[in-house]
């Protein structure tokens, strides 16, 4: 791939970068190396959603207190607390998002945890960690690891993808939360891959 040519495209469309973001998005392509187009566009349009643009592994903001109320046993979703394994109390705060794409829930940690060969229940604050943060976003889209849903379900495995097929990835992460300004970057992504020669 021409880099010049790629970070040219992703500056066209989605403004000036620190070297942080040029760092983080070399992370990140180094970790989709191999994808089809779309995948890897909607991966990277997924880290610039979820890292607030940074193309860093940031942690979810809040408190230890907003983490209980969301997260924990002890807060207003405790069955949905105990499906997705945060079964103890102190879990909330614990196993809040982290990451490329926001690796939640004890659940989530040990699935990841346990295909990385890595001890993410006990260590969490790995999931920072940008290798081990894109191979998580690459494997977990790839797999399904975080909803049941897989990039293969909704975009090609060749060529590009269309509105709507981006609009419906969203599923793989988050429902349709912020679906069509994801959709957005994934457009833009895969402009500036085909424009470095994506492969």
């Amino acid at each position: 791939m021409n880099p010049g040519a790629f970070f040219a495209a992703v500056r066209a469309r989605l403004g000036s970068l620190n070297q942080g973001q040029v760092n983080g998005i070399n992370t990140l392509l180094a970790a989709v190396e191999g994808a089809p187009l779309a995948h890897a566009a909607y991966m990277l349009a997924t880290a610039w959603h979820e890292t607030a643009k940074t193309m860093q592994p940031i942690r979810e903001r809040g408190s230890k207190a907003y983490f209980t109320l969301m997260y924990d046993v002890a807060g207003e979703r405790p069955q949905t607390c105990i499906a997705y394994g945060n079964t103890c109390a102190g879990d909330g705060p614990k196993y809040y998002g982290r990451g490329y794409v926001q690796l939640t829930w004890k659940a989530n940690y040990a699935k990841a945890g346990n295909k990385l060969g890595v001890d993410l229940v006990g260590n969490p604050d790995l999931a920072m960690n940008a290798d081990l943060a894109a191979r998580i976003m690459r494997r977990g889209m790839d797999e399904g690891w975080f909803s049941g849903k897989k990039l293969s379900d909704y975009l090609p495995t060749s060529g590009t993808a269309t509105r709507d097929q981006y609009i419906a990835a969203r599923r793989i992460i988050n429902g349709t939360d912020r679906a069509d300004l994801v959709e957005d970057y994934a457009q833009a992504f895969e402009r500036a891959l085909r424009d470095g020669g994506w492969k």
